[in-house]
């Protein structure tokens, strides 16, 4: 039976989806801009939702696109780096420390500044852990256009931020990605042990409700195999490439259906809470440098409030040590999962009451792997 038009329309809006974000990524690239395969992909995307393109990734593909993303940087550890997680027990803790208190201090902003209700300003001003975030503020009276926007204006910010500033001031290495000791073609049950693994890793994440689950599982499955000397080959650079390419596309479709009036409406208190973050981060990455003898750029990306999956991705890009920064992060979602319903639950008292989002926003929250 031949396809219709309509049942063509969500393949024609990812192949467009993929050719801007490529095109984007490409430029970046090729003008040497760090980590400018996703920054680029980001960037296009995003500018072309708000010109009412239809951004698409199906919530299949994109977590593919995390699997690979969740492999590939997992692939960077080592034995020597995974001996040296014993020296992070403290940062660690700092970090869980510095999480709540940058949620705190950017909801009192959001509450004081500019007069949101308590629990949109909390949501809003949560380090990342959208989908999380987003599943609980649909039970509860929060505005939930608002807490996107704001969340998604910090990612887009730091994903280009970071790297430049890092780049900046010289403490940023050459762009790379990680590569194997062996070719992948040349050890096919090494390659079938990362693949089989992670996707496995992946799916039980998913099942127990794990935010991120499809790029943590993944991540883990492929540093334990590599720090152990099991595994000693990577998946391809062009999936890679790929896959940063596809995040950079699922970042960019969270601001369908936005106008840039609307953006423009909520673009200071997204970039007035965001300011309040980094400054409370920053006090923290001080403090972690004055009691632990750690490298500045690894405790920049680790300590940065955007989301798990971008964060990841510069760390690779950037030739800093994913699995330094891979261990804050996912302690940083542990914490953030323990606290929100908490927090939720302390500043609305009342019987939550349920939403519904539309089918496009629904997509979107499911796909949304930060």
């Amino acid at each position: 039976m031949p396809l219709s038009r309509t049942n063509l329309q969500p393949l024609r809006g990812f192949a467009e989806t993929m050719v801007l974000a490529a095109a984007g990524g490409a430029t970046f690239n090729y003008l040497g801009f760090p980590a400018g395969w996703m920054a680029g992909s980001l960037l296009c995307s995003a500018v072309a939702a708000l010109c009412a393109r239809p951004i698409q990734v199906p919530t299949p593909v994109a977590r593919l696109f995390f699997i690979a993303l969740g492999i590939v940087i997992g692939g960077v550890a080592t034995p020597e780096t995974m001996q040296g997680m014993a020296t992070w027990p403290a940062s660690i803790v700092l970090i869980s420390v510095a999480m709540l208190a940058l949620t705190i201090a950017s909801a009192t902003y959001l509450r004081l500044v500019h007069g949101w209700d308590v629990q949109t300003a909390l949501f809003s001003a949560v380090p990342g852990a959208l989908s999380q975030v987003s599943a609980i503020a649909l039970e509860r009276d929060a505005d939930l256009r608002a807490i996107i926007i704001v969340q998604t204006v910090r990612v887009v910010i730091l994903a280009v931020g970071v790297p430049v500033g890092l780049a900046i001031v010289g403490i940023a290495a050459p762009p790379r990605l990680a590569a194997g000791a062996v070719d992948y073609a040349e050890a096919p049950l090494q390659l079938l042990m990362l693949v089989a693994g992670g996707t496995a890793a992946a799916f039980a994440l998913y099942r127990v409700g794990f935010s991120g689950g499809f790029f943590f599982g993944p991540m883990i499955v492929s540093a334990a195999l590599h720090g152990s000397g099991l595994v000693q080959l990577n998946l391809p650079a062009w999936i890679a490439n790929l896959a940063m390419i596809g995040l950079g596309a699922i970042n960019g479709a969270r601001f369908n259906r936005t106008s840039f009036r609307l953006l423009l409406s909520f673009l200071l208190p997204s970039i007035g809470a965001l300011a309040v973050s980094l400054c409370v981060a920053a006090v923290f990455v001080a403090l972690a440098m004055l009691l632990m003898p750690l490298k500045l750029a690894n405790l920049v990306v680790s300590y940065a409030p955007g989301s798990v999956d971008v964060m990841m991705i510069l760390a690779l890009a950037l030739h800093l040590d994913p699995v330094f920064i891979g261990a804050h992060h996912l302690a940083r979602i542990l914490v953030v999962s323990i606290a929100l319903p908490i927090g939720a639950k302390l500043t609305d008292p009342r019987r939550p009451q349920a939403h519904h989002l539309s089918a496009p926003m629904e997509t979107a929250r499911e796909t949304l792997e930060d």
